[in-house]
């Protein structure tokens, strides 16, 4: 199985703009140096990463409770993707995820296990494992 998506950049670095689609047709937008680095309006690769990740990380962890018997009503995840800049140019030094979730009659450290679980299992998870620091924060909301 393979997924696609597509960009082009036209131009320079900072007069340049830029456009990315999905292959499927879920999403299409554009981007520039502002969007990315300062706080232009539009996409950007970061937020798009962050977007995959907690879909991703949302998906991953209904299936993780439902394969133990737990349904989800909800799981709403959040990333926060941190850019710094190194010797090398910039990078992705953190990603934070947030977790809200209702599940019906899990306890906490059920559900706390779980999330666990999904912080290293979850596919975009496991493909980020070069980013230094990948936190989660879950609460359940029962």
């Amino acid at each position: 199985m393979a997924r696609t998506a597509e960009a082009e950049w036209k131009g320079d670095l900072k007069g340049g703009s830029g456009s990315v689609k999905t292959g499927s047709g879920g999403y299409s937008g554009n981007y520039s140096f502002a969007t990315r680095f300062e706080d232009g309006a539009g996409a950007n690769p970061e937020e798009l990463l962050g977007a995959a990740h907690a879909g991703c990380f949302s998906m991953a962890l209904a299936n993780s409770l439902a394969s133990a018997g737990f349904t989800a009503t909800s799981v709403k995840t959040r990333a926060d993707v941190h850019l710094s800049k190194d010797d090398k140019g910039f990078l992705i030094n953190a990603i934070e995820l947030t977790v809200d979730a209702v599940v019906p009659n899990v306890d906490q450290a059920t559900f706390q296990q779980h999330v666990d679980k999904t912080k290293t299992g979850c596919i975009i998870s496991r493909s980020l494992a070069a980013v230094p620091s990948i936190s989660v924060k879950a609460t359940l909301k029962n």
